[in-house]
């Protein structure tokens, strides 16, 4: 019968040794709780979550904003409302569009990670009603864990006399959002839309 020399060196109750220590050490890894990464690797700028658009090519919602946000100290966790392949100025795209219920499930997944404590939440282009409404859901259930969040909302709905948004968004960016924003970002048009004056 063959022994491996390193078993004849240290002895079979080493071994055993060695392998018991390995199978409890496995078990206290697959038994420990996840980190808490807002409190394991804390900013002291803060956290936010960013629900904005996402394109291939170009530089619009998360794509412009995660980057520097993180420049500035931010710890950023992106939620893409619309993944595109490029901006929808062009002729033609394609891509995705997340819906309320998508949304909700990502936010029900941090949740039961406890992952949910952010400092801020930023919000750009929303193409519909019930997305817009779950965002809603979304600041009420992060102020129910941080009280102190700031909601800082760029209400994307249009320009230069045009909206590039269902009109009936409006009524909701007027009605429910403006109430429960910290800060708004509206250009002109959208300015003028939200307040019902030129």
């Amino acid at each position: 019968m063959f022994v491996s020399p390193v078993i004849a060196r240290i002895g079979s109750s080493s071994i055993r040794s060695l392998s018991n220590f390995r199978t409890r050490c496995l078990k206290q890894l697959h038994m420990a709780q996840p980190p808490i990464l807002a409190l394991a690797i804390p900013s002291d700028t803060g956290r936010v979550l960013s629900i904005q658009s996402h394109t291939v090519q170009g530089y619009v919602g998360n794509k412009s904003a995660v980057f520097p946000l993180q420049l500035l100290g931010y710890d950023v966790d992106p939620i893409n409302s619309v993944q595109f392949s490029n901006h929808t100025g062009y002729p033609t795209f394609k891509g995705q569009v997340l819906n309320g219920e998508q949304l909700w499930e990502l936010i029900e997944g941090l949740e039961a990670n406890g992952l949910l404590y952010y400092t801020h939440l930023l919000t750009g282009y929303i193409g519909s009603v019930s997305f817009l409404n779950t965002v809603l859901k979304v600041v009420d259930k992060l102020r129910s864990v941080n009280p102190k969040l700031k909601f800082v909302c760029d209400p994307v709905m249009g320009d230069e006399g045009k909206l590039y948004v269902p009109p009936e968004l409006v009524m909701v960016y007027r009605e429910k959002v403006v109430p429960v924003a910290s800060m708004l970002t509206p250009n002109q048009f959208e300015a003028e839309q939200l307040t019902g004056s030129r």
